[in-house]
């Protein structure tokens, strides 16, 4: 599970990166609002650690941007903000849950177990965009009722964009998503595949699923 951790206080940023890589989870800590965009442009993340008063913003509105953005994961703030009207409005914004500093680090744990449990637990089976049908249990794809042959590759490429609808997906994050290791996203080899996974789906020419973000990645659309 990766883990993005939001804090500009160094000593406690290190401290909750040093006790996540620990409990084994995937830890990077970064400590402006720049560097958050960043780093969730970069790659993706299954939660948030989210503290408010950074040097460069509020993380609220960061919070609100990553929702408008189709963000869904969990994100848990951890504020010395620990006023009740603070709270509601952390958790009215998109938060899914609000520490108030000084917190125990065994409680923001099992706070993150928990939000991660329940989001696994909603993981859709079944997705459906535009004609399309994906069912994770069955393991198989439809397009307007019609089964549609896909390598295990194009499988995972799809099930991210359907995941994804609307959202632009860096190369970077994708590649790390296909495959189990860092790739080399310089290579042609991803371009490769979402021609491949073009060819299958988008026929007759005008039914497009996807756009090409010059620099940046794709979007299903």
């Amino acid at each position: 599970m990766k883990i993005l951790i939001v804090e500009d206080e160094r000593r406690l940023g290190q401290f909750l990166k040093q006790g996540l890589t620990e409990r084994s989870y995937t830890a990077t800590w970064v400590s402006t609002c720049r560097e958050a965009r960043d780093a969730l442009c970069e790659t993706g993340y299954d939660a948030i650690v989210l503290d408010l008063s950074l040097p460069d913003g509020d993380g609220l509105d960061l919070l609100r941007e990553w929702r408008k953005s189709g963000f869904n994961e969990p994100v848990v703030i951890l504020s010395a903000r620990d006023a009740v009207e603070d709270r509601i409005k952390g958790l009215d914004l998109g938060a899914d849950d609000y520490l108030p500093k000084p917190f125990s680090f065994e409680e923001l744990l099992a706070h993150l177990r928990a939000l991660l449990r329940r989001q696994s637990a909603m993981k859709q089976t079944l997705m459906e965009h535009r004609g399309l049908r994906l069912d994770l249990l069955s393991h198989t794809v439809h397009l307007d009722g019609q089964p549609v042959d896909l390598t295990s590759r194009e499988y995972a490429l799809l099930e991210i964009f359907m995941q994804n609808v609307g959202r632009v997906l860096t190369r970077t994050m994708i590649s790390e998503k296909i495959w189990d290791s860092h790739y080399d996203v310089d290579t042609n080899l991803l371009d490769v595949y979402m021609s491949r996974l073009r060819g299958k789906l988008e026929a007759p020419p005008e039914k497009v699923y996807f756009k090409t973000v010059r620099g940046i990645g794709y979007q299903m659309v």
